[in-house]
């Protein structure tokens, strides 16, 4: 029967009373790499969170904890903060861990060449205190700081110095690529990209042991149809997603079970702001459209949502106006209506922006990182035609849509994005802050989107300890980036998982798969 649970609902039995068992499941996407600070993704962040740790983590119900820092505590008015840090912890390697990793995490992680370094563009100095005491010190107060780094993870600079991996290199690899040493509950023992990855449980883990496995094994499927078969067949205990025209079928077999949430992650589409020219248009050659509020505006009521969700998403997703959901902290409630669907208006918008005969252009879509995201792309394309805006869709796996993003190939893009401190600033740093090398700023904004009160606010918003002006300032920056249409966010991803009947495990709302959670009955 099918199983709901809420956005933090664990199912829990005691590990101690259970026979150890080995553990097998299947994600669409591969990770792209075992490095914590190379790629900024939930498919790389979610799986390493098994392997590394932070000073702080979230909790079952997404509450920040104690992790490899035991307290902290702000400095003085604001100046920043001092992590107490957790003694007699290892990496896997058997090294110890100390202060000096938490230096070195941060100069690696802000590093220019990490894809993480938006993360710490509020931080001035890291300064070790003692062995097991370090100050992180920010630019201004930062009351939210340390659930800004819950993903931030530590790596052992010994290793990592002696591999010649100090720096991430996502784009070439090196020995972190493929290899790992973290703290965490499980350890790496096999990396094979696409076919499969193998943790194993951490006997030296410094934490209270809930699972009972003994080894797990991740195998990427992309053919939902196979992954579900696998799943029916034994093959796998756990599948993530579970296809939306399959949750029915599966909810009716008692040899399975469907669990199902909302997650965090707003779907949307993308332009390409500061582009000269549309890179894809048989036609439209020397102008970028896009450039346009207008037109982005024609998007927005060209695309008809409400049709998405229910024919695509089987009533399984929610509408969104805002670049975060409603359940996340600082969402605007005053500015929860989205365009209405309005064909007649798109066509309008189009004819003033001076393309009264619409034009052609490129759409990129992912084939293998959001629920659907092929077929809700293919379902826009044919929205997007009626009003006159002929997309020709290139949809490709996960590992080669980011290069394609970063290198600007795209006149329209989708993107799911997914606040890692459950806060509206998050979207604001990474998507709609002009992209800025120094200052660690809009790191995900490939578009080059801009609007100079954004900038001002935004470390305003990041300061503010009262939380009626915060919000306030939250509420003029979500109202101008509707204005703009910097993005037309379209609906918030549902979560459906499956497992055997026998499974055990804690679904977060963030969609990371926690192992140290997982017990097979």
């Amino acid at each position: 029967m099918l199983r709901p649970i809420s956005l933090a609902a664990a199912l829990m039995v005691s590990a101690s009373a259970l026979v150890a068992e080995e553990f097998r499941w299947a994600e669409t996407t591969d990770p792209q790499t075992m490095d914590p600070h190379a790629v900024n993704s939930a498919a790389v962040l979610g799986f390493l969170n098994n392997v590394y740790e932070g000073l702080v983590r979230r909790g079952k119900d997404m509450t920040i904890e104690p992790a490899l820092a035991t307290a902290w505590e702000p400095i003085g008015a604001g100046e920043g903060w001092r992590f107490t840090l957790r003694q007699g912890v290892t990496f896997h390697d058997g090294s110890t861990f100390d202060a000096q990793d938490v230096l070195f995490s941060y100069q690696r992680a802000s590093d220019e060449a990490s894809d993480t370094r938006s993360w710490f563009a509020p931080v001035s100095e890291v300064k070790v205190v003692d062995d097991y005491t370090v100050d992180i010190m920010t630019t201004a107060p930062n009351p939210i700081f340390p659930d800004s780094i819950a993903n931030w993870m530590m790596m052992d600079s010994g290793w990592a110095e002696t591999n010649n991996a100090a720096r991430p290199d996502k784009d070439n690899g090196n020995f972190a690529t493929l290899n790992a040493n973290g703290t965490g509950a499980f350890q790496l023992t096999t990396r094979e990209p696409g076919l499969r990855t193998v943790l194993e449980p951490f006997g030296a883990w410094w934490d209270e042991v809930e699972h009972n496995i003994t080894r797990a094994e991740l195998t990427p499927i992309q053919n939902p149809a196979t992954a579900v078969a696998a799943l029916l067949s034994g093959d796998v205990d756990f599948i993530n997603p579970v296809p939306i025209q399959d949750t029915a079928r599966l909810a009716a077999n008692d040899q399975v079970k469907v669990i199902q949430g909302i997650e965090a992650r707003v779907i949307m589409l993308g332009f390409p702001h500061e582009a000269e020219a549309l890179k894809y248009s048989g036609e439209t050659t020397d102008a970028n459209p896009f450039a346009d509020a207008r037109v982005r505006q024609a998007v927005a009521h060209a695309v008809n949502v409400p049709a998405v969700l229910q024919t695509i998403m089987r009533g399984n997703a929610e509408e969104v106006s805002q670049l975060v959901s409603p359940a996340m902290r600082g969402y605007s409630a005053a500015l929860a209506d989205r365009p209405a669907f309005d064909p007649d208006k798109a066509r309008a918008l189009l004819s003033e922006a001076g393309y009264p005969d619409g034009f052609s252009f490129g759409l990129k879509c992912p084939n293998d990182r959001y629920l659907n995201d092929e077929s809700v792309c293919q379902a826009i394309t044919g929205m997007l035609a009626q009003v006159g805006m002929r997309a020709t869709l290139d949809a490709m796996p996960v590992q080669n849509y980011w290069p394609e993003l970063r290198s600007d190939n795209y006149d329209m893009y989708l993107l799911g994005w997914s606040p890692g401190t459950f806060d509206a600033e998050h979207p604001v740093r990474f998507l709609a802050s002009t992209p800025n090398e120094e200052k660690k700023l809009g790191s995900w904004n490939f578009g080059g989107f801009s609007n100079a009160r954004v900038d001002e606010l935004l470390p305003m918003i990041q300061s503010e300890i009262d939380d009626s002006k915060r919000q306030a300032m939250l509420d003029e920056v979500t109202k101008i980036l509707q204005d703009e249409v910097a993005y037309v966010p379209l609906y918030v991803q549902p979560l459906v998982w499956g497992t055997q009947a026998n499974i055990a495990l804690t679904q977060r709302p963030d969609n990371f798969f926690i192992l140290r959670w997982v017990t097979v009955n």
